[in-house]
């Protein structure tokens, strides 16, 4: 007789396993990546229950990638804590939207040191992930984060996760074969953040200013969404400025230079520091669609130089 417990259906013996896994191989309510594929469902649903997921949390959390049965970052984490050993886990970054940004997880495991992992853009160079096409392109930050927890979590809890690795790192793990991947990616990580228009933005700035002295100000922060870098080739760069015409630029270098020297003619305007933040706010998001289209290190510099110059004008 099969089991049905608060976690859900649980077969009790193979037979009425197999016939399950063939009944959600069926079924057009699995990941599609498991569709008519029983024989998965079967190792990730036994997986599953010797990590304390339920069938359909197995099928949902653990993939099959180069040949390694790994689990998703969130799920890892979630097993993790848990588990009654487990006192806490703390996740920060250093040195935040720099090219020197670090992140850092320490896990604090009842009676024990705490286990303290770091990894930066740095060790993300050296093994070669760095600008690799796919995540590292579209959400450095997030892998970089993925990397510390799964070295943390692995080694202060080795009994709690049996040995599984991250699906993060595994998928950056060389293969002689093209990765397999048997569960889908998380939906969560595919949802862009929103960007919207400042509210007082009425298409009519114009920056009464005179001549700065020189000041060197980069652009402005970048919200994380899904982006892949695009070639230049013979496309233009726009620069945008609410109330005038647009301008239009050959390469990133020179649409980067002028708006740097519109940046600064606004730090240097005879205005209250509200309004010059006012002013900054409404250049960066008429332009947020260039923002999207440039490099990481370019990006991540100008986040570094919009965060400096709020600095300067007092805002936190």
């Amino acid at each position: 007789m099969s089991n049905v417990v608060s976690q859900g259906f649980a077969p009790a013996t193979l037979d009425e396993a197999m016939k399950f896994s063939e009944m959600l191989a069926r079924s057009s309510m699995v990941p599609r990546a498991y569709q008519n594929k029983a024989e998965d469902i079967l190792v990730a649903c036994q997986w599953g229950r010797e990590i304390g997921l339920a069938p359909m949390q197995a099928l949902q959390n653990i993939a099959v990638i180069n040949g390694k049965p790994s689990v998703y970052g969130d799920a890892a984490m979630a097993l993790v804590q848990a588990s009654a050993v487990c006192d806490g886990i703390e996740e920060s970054f250093e040195n935040e939207d720099t090219m020197s940004m670090v992140a850092v997880c320490v896990a604090h495991r009842k009676n024990r040191k705490p286990v303290v992992a770091r990894f930066s853009i740095a060790d993300a160079q050296r093994a070669g992930l760095w600008n690799k096409q796919g995540p590292w392109t579209a959400y450095p930050k997030r892998m970089l984060q993925m990397r510390a927890r799964g070295f943390a979590l692995r080694d202060a809890f080795p009994d709690v996760l049996k040995g599984l690795i991250t699906a993060e790192e595994a998928q950056d793990y060389p293969s002689d074969q093209p990765a397999k991947d048997i569960t889908p990616a998380n939906p969560l990580d595919a949802l862009p953040a929103p960007v919207s228009p400042p509210e007082n933005f009425n298409g009519t700035w114009s920056p009464d200013i005179e001549e700065p002295e020189t000041v060197v100000v980069n652009e402005p922060e970048i919200v994380e969404v899904e982006v892949v870098a695009e070639p230049e080739l013979n496309r233009s760069w726009t620069l945008h400025i609410p109330g005038k015409p647009e301008q239009t630029f050959a390469t990133q270098q020179e649409w980067s230079d002028n708006y740097e020297e519109i940046c600064a003619k606004v730090m240097a305007a005879k205005l209250e520091p509200a309004a010059k933040g006012e002013k900054l706010e409404q250049l960066k998001n008429a332009n947020a669609a260039e923002f999207k289209r440039m490099d990481i290190d370019r990006r991540l510099s100008h986040t570094q130089a919009y965060a400096k110059r709020r600095g300067e004008l007092g805002f936190v």
